[in-house]
């Protein structure tokens, strides 16, 4: 085996055997980025120096001191920041190397990695579908094993869905818990930045590496990591989302179904339980969400950072534009207030749920990735595939996307969502589901 298909969990025990180095673990990746890249588009920037550090790789939205950070826009296209996101520093502490920065959606406006302005990224399953967005690049270079792990962030379900249609692991934390400083920022009320792993148990050692309370990021919380006093599967109530799985098509719901089977099989209580229907989500959240849009993309005026308005593409001038009408006088009380209203009610019908429940599980897409250039024709391309992930998201809640079957060869996610701040149970009963499944161990042919 190339040292590049290792999970991060075998990396570590191999490294403090002294089987090998990092440095040839490094070279290993660098080696398969060449091989396949060409194919996967990942990659936006690859460091081309070997490293005496455990590689991986990070979104091109985080700020890299010295490297250069694009959010895969024209505007940023040559932006060398002169400081550290928080994350990053983080990871760097903690003896990890950066390989490169991977492709995403501009500025992150998109479901689809098709929005970017440089390429399209390419799905290591099919070359023809779609990985997904915005952290298409970081869920495809995982599983291409062009790196150990990978850096996404997520919005609206930009960690999770990528993952879901790449067969990766995509942890989403609670609002609060991981700094988004230093993260170019798109809904500053929803961003929250993740791991995008091989492994439940990988993803497990990021999140305790990259979360805690940030100084520079006054929503972070000083809270202990590990919420639950225990775990014990007999004791665990999990919710299966009526509602979730109707938006779902049938060979998903399908999927999701044997899921709810394995969990019961392993001592789980598994009862339906109905939710806020997630479809009201996408107004709410495509309201908000372009609202702090226009507010954040104001900076862009081409005498800080570069490139003019003019370089904002077709889908940031959408978004720009009905985020600016949402928020102007005579139509903020219509919209926005009333958005903001309905997100109350999203968390308080949570709150209700998770009052008889512990964890609440559903697909995490209607359906596998689709084909490239689907996007292209529809404005909500994100917002209807990412309609069964925004609702969590809006609520600020932790959830994970993890790998639970293939339908016509493309992978399925499921995702277990969790109460806030409750990211160890989650992560838990992910790990159980997959010894039991095993899904992770099936790999594409690139």
């Amino acid at each position: 085996m190339n040292l590049n298909e290792l999970s991060l969990t075998e990396v570590l025990e191999g490294i403090e055997k002294k089987r090998f180095s990092p440095q040839e673990i490094f070279a290993d990746c660098q080696k398969r980025i060449k091989e396949v890249d060409e194919k996967t588009k990942a990659f936006i920037t690859v460091i081309a120096e070997t490293r005496n550090a455990i590689p991986f790789a990070i979104k091109d939205n985080f700020c890299t001191e010295n490297i250069r950070t694009t959010a895969s826009s024209n505007i940023l296209r040559d932006y060398i920041p002169p400081y550290n996101a928080t994350v990053y520093q983080r990871l760097i502490d903690a003896q990890f190397g950066l390989l490169g920065k991977t492709n995403m959606d501009s500025f992150a406006h998109g479901s689809s990695t098709e929005t970017s302005d440089f390429f399209v990224t390419h799905n290591p399953w099919n070359l023809e579908r779609l990985p997904g967005g915005s952290s298409g690049g970081s869920a495809a270079a995982v599983m291409a094993d062009e790196t150990i792990f990978a850096i996404g962030s997520e919005t609206a379900g930009s960690i999770r869905q990528p993952s879901a249609w790449c067969g990766v692991v995509g942890l989403k934390p609670s609002y609060g818990r991981v700094s988004r400083y230093g993260v170019i920022a798109m809904g500053s009320s929803l961003d929250c930045p993740g791991p995008i792993t091989k492994t439940v148990a990988d993803a497990e050692i990021i999140y305790k590496t990259i979360a805690g309370k940030d100084p520079l990021d006054a929503t972070t919380v000083d809270r202990s990591l590990v919420e639950t006093s225990s775990f014990e599967p007999k004791k665990i109530r999990i919710g299966l989302a009526k509602e979730y799985l109707e938006v779902a098509e049938k060979p998903v719901r399908q999927k999701i179904l044997e899921a709810a089977e394995v969990f019961r099989r392993l001592g789980c209580s598994v009862v339906e339980v109905s939710l806020f229907d997630p479809r009201y989500a996408i107004s709410v959240y495509t309201i908000l969400q372009r609202s702090e849009v226009s507010s954040n993309l104001a900076r862009y005026d081409g005498i800080r950072y570069g490139s003019d308005r003019t370089y904002f593409n077709k889908e940031n001038k959408r978004r720009i534009m009905l985020g600016t009408y949402t928020l102007s006088a005579g139509y903020y009380d219509a919209y926005y207030l009333k958005a903001q209203k309905i997100r109350t009610v999203i968390c308080q019908d949570f709150e209700k749920a998770f009052e008889k429940l512990d964890v609440i599980i559903g697909p995490v897409s209607p359906s596998p990735a689709k084909r490239i250039g689907a996007s292209t024709a529809d404005p909500m391309f994100g917002e209807k595939e990412d309609v069964l992930v925004e609702p969590s998201t809006i609520a600020g809640l932790p959830a994970i996307s993890l790998p639970a079957g293939f339908v016509d060869g493309l992978p399925v996610g499921l995702q277990i969502i969790g109460n806030r701040w409750q990211e160890d149970l989650i992560l838990n009963l992910g790990k159980l589901f997959e010894t039991e499944t095993q899904y992770y161990k099936i790999k594409p042919k690139l």
